[in-house]
């Protein structure tokens, strides 16, 4: 299905927004939203997430970033009305956690559709992210936050470097066996890390990470050299994140003219060579009758170990197009030119 008919049969983002205020607990509509399971394990996905580090406003603060609550309910009721069930979140995001603050009173009362995925461990938060105290502090008080019971997805936001993986392995396991999670995932892991993460868990008889959060994008595509065939091998999901490149394979961007104010790369300089690669990739997509954001969406999703592509988005409406973009199915031809267009092999 090509984009316009898609969102030639959405609804108005003023629709969106009027249904999504009177959801309460009714169960979001598919429609074309595909869903999948992350890795070898259970947790089923949608295909699009939502990246949730734009949440988390001071109180008073109606600006800007991060979103204040109305905002961010504006966005998250217009993803969950458009099939997303994929919420990851980070106890870093937002002022004092406030990302996962304002998804727990958000979500709350459609806590068992969701899946709820945040991470604890961000190298900006000091040392020992992996030691079994630290582990326990920090989920606890994002067990609070989101008012829930248990985390769908706990990821280890950064390795710290210094705590034996085999330390934290055990942690988590028994955090799992106390019901405070389903499941662990790793992110910003390097493929040796994955590796001796998965050795340890299959010798110790302890929970494996089921999924690893990478940035990958079709601009940024160092995950197929190592991390994704690593992925394939040990049967783990691969969690994308930036796959929009900072707004790059938006469209947002032109040579040799003045960014968006308000855009997040308005005071830097591009080169020339990226906006080879980015008006390269955007023609293959005008070829099939498809914009450059369903390229940037529907072109990750189209690897197998993909479980769901997160982007972020500060207005509803930008769900709308990030939604669009998932109906795109490459054919095998598309995607095997595509890999040569972004080296990815």
């Amino acid at each position: 299905m090509k984009r316009r008919d898609v969102l030639a049969a959405a609804p108005s983002a003023l629709l969106v927004l009027a249904a999504a205020r009177a959801l309460a607990q009714t169960p979001p509509s598919a429609g074309s939203m595909p869903y999948r399971t992350l890795g070898d394990s259970d947790l089923r996905v949608s295909v699009l997430g939502l990246g949730c580090n734009s949440f988390g406003a001071a109180p008073g603060n109606h600006t800007g970033r991060p979103l204040d609550m109305e905002r961010t309910r504006a966005v998250v009721n217009a993803a969950f009305d458009a099939g997303i069930t994929f919420f990851d979140t980070a106890n870093s995001y937002g002022v004092n956690g406030g990302s996962e603050s304002f998804l727990g009173e958000i979500l709350k009362d459609r806590r068992k559709q969701v899946v709820i995925a945040t991470k604890w461990g961000f190298r900006a938060q000091g040392s020992g992210g992996g030691t079994r105290a630290h582990i326990r502090k920090a989920i606890e008080e994002s067990l609070r936050r989101l008012q829930t019971d248990y985390i769908d997805l706990y990821q280890y936001h950064f390795p710290d470097n210094s705590t034996p993986i085999a330390e934290t392995l055990s942690a988590l396991d028994e955090l799992k066996r106390e019901g405070k999670l389903r499941h662990i995932g790793a992110s910003n892991f390097s493929a040796a890390q994955l590796e001796d993460a998965d050795k340890v868990a299959r010798k110790n008889g302890v929970g494996r990470f089921i999924s690893v959060q990478n940035q990958y994008s079709l601009l940024e595509t160092a995950a197929e050299d190592d991390v994704l065939p690593v992925c394939a091998r040990l049967k783990i999901g691969f969690i994308p994140y930036s796959p929009l490149a900072s707004g790059l394979l938006t469209g947002k961007y032109r040579r040799s003219q003045p960014a968006p104010s308000d855009a997040r790369l308005a005071n830097r300089a591009i080169g020339d060579d990226t906006y080879d690669r980015v008006e390269k990739l955007e023609a293959f997509a005008k070829q099939r009758g498809h914009t450059l954001l369903d390229l940037a969406v529907a072109g990750l999703a189209a690897h197998a170990q993909i479980g769901s592509v997160i982007a972020g988005a500060t207005k509803p409406e930008q769900i709308l197009e990030n939604a669009a973009s998932v109906a795109w199915k490459l054919s095998a031809a598309d995607v095997a030119e595509l890999r040569k267009l972004t080296s990815l092999t």
